[in-house]
């Protein structure tokens, strides 16, 4: 098991947390597209605290490698990305009329292409193992959370016009790549 702590293994403890958050986002997208929205959350909410641990892991083991930085945005394209987006899609829009289905699959490519784009314009600035004091533009897990309370909102009623749904998504796409800064944790 000393593979699990030698830096230069791609299935060191750091990456292995990674895998697993990767894992866990392809069982949310299981549930969404079978319609069990509540096990997809669970399962994606999983996922993410996972992305949590991976990183204080790397950090803390000194675990953090350049294929480490591009395997957890992988993950974090999946997880904060694509199950977000695939989780509003199939919950809020797939059941509406052709022309919704239209208009929400144009907002949300757009906010797929933001968010792949924010995680390689995030991977080409950093350096392997190194926290900055912020983000330029909205991380992809903020941007996730973003989406998850949309969905709330529609959900619990309290926003069901879901044009303006689709325009919150649009604005938090656009400042996923946007200058604005967010304090890192």
């Amino acid at each position: 098991m000393k593979f699990l702590y030698e830096k230069n293994s791609h299935f060191n403890l750091a990456n292995i947390f990674t895998f697993a958050n990767i894992t866990f986002g392809l069982i949310a997208i299981f549930f969404i597209t079978h319609n069990y929205f509540f096990f997809a959350a669970l399962f994606a909410w999983i996922g993410g605290a996972f992305d949590i641990l991976d990183g204080k892991i790397a950090r803390k083991h000194g675990l953090s490698t350049e294929f480490g930085v591009q395997l957890d945005s992988f993950a974090d394209s999946l997880s904060f990305v694509l199950v977000p987006v695939l989780f509003i899609f199939f919950a809020i829009f797939n059941s509406d009329g052709s022309t919704k289905i239209i208009i929400s699959s144009i907002i949300l490519i757009y906010y797929v292409i933001s968010g792949i784009r924010r995680l390689i314009v995030f991977n080409l600035q950093s350096d392997a193992g190194e926290v900055s004091r912020y983000f330029i533009g909205i991380p992809t897990p903020l941007g996730a959370i973003l989406l998850w309370v949309y969905y709330l909102l529609w959900y619990f009623n309290i926003l069901h016009n879901t044009y303006i749904i689709l325009l919150l998504i649009a604005i938090t796409g656009y400042f996923l790549n946007s200058k604005i800064k967010i304090p890192h944790p």
